[in-house]
């Protein structure tokens, strides 16, 4: 295959392939933990509008899963059916099971957040693909995010104790959707991420915590770390079993 970007040396490619899987990997676990409420959303128009959600991750993961494979010569369907749990690169925050309406909807609403800050930076990298891409997923994310907030505001007046406790689990690991990438400098100079992301999870901070406030509280002070997108739990292991499960039983297929 040809690559996207002839133009960029060897270290800014490696740059870009650990920045793009970063997302992808995001966007596909956090689909596939969404499709898991098909059929037991608890009313019909959930049912509907959470299994579209989960249908336009998993589409943005296949996008941003071709834009790597064209960068390194690789099958996107390897890409993302093809690795063992521990090559996964998601933030933490998706290593956590589905758990109860409260805890998806507490979920979705900080990842919206997080990936709306960094949506707007990807709009503007120097790799023309990736900022087209992201300015398209910025469109269809504004849906998603709308419907996360306006879920908080639900739960917070009808469940605010157990969406309290649900915001409280998932903070400390909210954090690393902005954890530092290995070659993060080399994006950074290059323009390929026109902001470090702690400027950006400062930026998310800056948006998120005056919302939660009076839903959880005063947050704890929290800050994403260096093994953010390493170390994977059973509950994604689970998850990994059943969305490899059917492309795992033809070595060799096309899907």
């Amino acid at each position: 295959m040809t690559a996207v970007a002839p133009d960029l040396d060897v270290t800014a490619r490696e740059a870009l392939a650990e920045l793009l899987l970063s997302v992808a990997d995001d966007e596909f676990i956090i689909g596939f933990w969404d499709s898991e409420w098909t059929g037991i959303a608890p009313m019909l128009e959930e049912d509907v509008a959470t299994s579209s959600i989960a249908q336009d991750e998993i589409g943005h993961a296949r996008a941003l899963y071709e834009l790597l494979a064209e960068l390194t010569g690789q099958d996107a369907d390897l890409i993302a059916y093809g690795r063992e749990p521990d090559a996964f690169r998601h933030a933490a925050l998706l290593n956590h099971a589905r758990g109860d309406w409260a805890f998806s909807v507490a979920r979705r609403y900080l990842y919206e957040t997080a990936d709306a800050v960094r949506l707007g930076s990807l709009a503007r990298s120097a790799h023309e693909p990736l900022a087209l891409l992201a300015g398209k997923m910025r469109r269809e994310e504004t849906y998603h995010l709308m419907h996360a907030e306006a879920w908080l505001r639900r739960l917070a007046g009808g469940a605010p104790d157990r969406l309290a406790d649900a915001i409280a689990t998932l903070w400390p690991d909210a954090q690393e959707v902005f954890a530092p990438l290995a070659a993060e400098s080399t994006l950074v100079r290059t323009g390929l991420l026109p902001e470090p992301m702690a400027s950006l999870h400062a930026t998310w901070q800056a948006r998120v915590r005056p919302e939660l406030l009076p839903i959880a509280g005063e947050l704890p002070a929290a800050a994403p770390t260096r093994d953010g997108r390493a170390g994977r739990t059973d509950e994604f292991r689970w998850l990994h079993a059943e969305f490899t499960s059917v492309f795992a039983s033809e070595e060799g297929a096309t899907w």
